[in-house]
């Protein structure tokens, strides 16, 4: 017959399948701290010796890490998605920006279409809690928490449309965002004219998403975010021609 004796499972499983869970479903973060030793067991319920060999499984399999002096935290499981040869290559191509925001358009669309759908009432909360605080940012005319706001509205989207690889992915794809590879967000939050604009193409998102409209969350996601490249693409040429002018200055100062 094809039947096993069913076992009880090993307490230090439970924990580690746990916390597997947690970081595949974008709750734990990498580089997150987890809670002390104690703390954690307790949160748990299980034994510290359990909780050791649980965390020594998580380390050996690349999950968690251990920081002298500092604690248990989330391992980088992003940091292998691009090679530091491929994010340089990117960096010196004009091209990869755009094939960059092509396929957030492409991805994006498709994840606030699904948060619409799928989002539980608590996602679109966080969704709207995270618009608001831009609301706020906005209106004290702060580029720089305005910028980041921005990064972790679209995140919550992604959250929200309940894909774990496309969780992992587009996280990836915002961490190469935030360190200045592709495209500097404040660049884009100079000009007031400007800022008010991208405002009401982020409240035109989450006000189809609150409204559990899938049709309209993808096409202002679309919206957005073809406005964006344009807006790139324009001030890359006034690069250009600004490097033009400056070559034509220097050959008429040395005449």
């Amino acid at each position: 017959m094809p039947f096993q004796r069913i076992e009880a499972e090993k307490l230090s499983h439970s924990v580690v399948r746990q916390i597997e869970q947690l970081i595949l479903r974008g709750i734990l973060r990498p580089g997150e701290r987890l809670p002390s030793e104690r703390e954690l067991s307790e949160r748990l319920g299980v034994s510290r010796p359990s909780l050791r060999e649980a965390i020594a499984e998580l380390q050996v399999r690349g999950l968690l890490a251990t920081r002298a002096g500092a604690g248990v935290y989330v391992a980088d499981v992003l940091g292998s998605a691009f090679s530091d040869a491929l994010i340089k290559l990117f960096a010196a191509h004009e091209e990869a920006v755009f094939d960059y925001l092509a396929f957030r358009k492409d991805m994006e669309s498709i994840a606030a279409e699904r948060a619409a759908t799928l989002g539980s009432d608590t996602d679109l909360k966080v969704i709207n809690t995270v618009f608001t605080k831009m609301e706020a940012a906005h209106s004290k005319r702060n580029p720089s928490d305005e910028a980041e706001l921005d990064a972790e509205f679209h995140l919550a989207i992604i959250e929200a449309s309940h894909n774990v690889i496309m969780l992992h992915m587009m996280r990836s794809m915002f961490d190469l965002l935030r360190e200045g590879v592709f495209f500097n967000r404040q660049m884009m939050f100079k000009q007031r004219t400007t800022r008010d604009l991208l405002l009401e193409h982020h409240r035109a998102i989450n006000d189809a998403i609150q409204a559990r409209d899938p049709l309209g969350a993808r096409a202002a996601v679309t919206e957005h975010l073809s406005y964006v490249e344009a807006a790139l693409e324009v001030q890359k040429k006034a690069e250009r021609n600004e490097h033009i002018a400056r070559l034509r200055f220097e050959h008429e100062r040395e005449r």
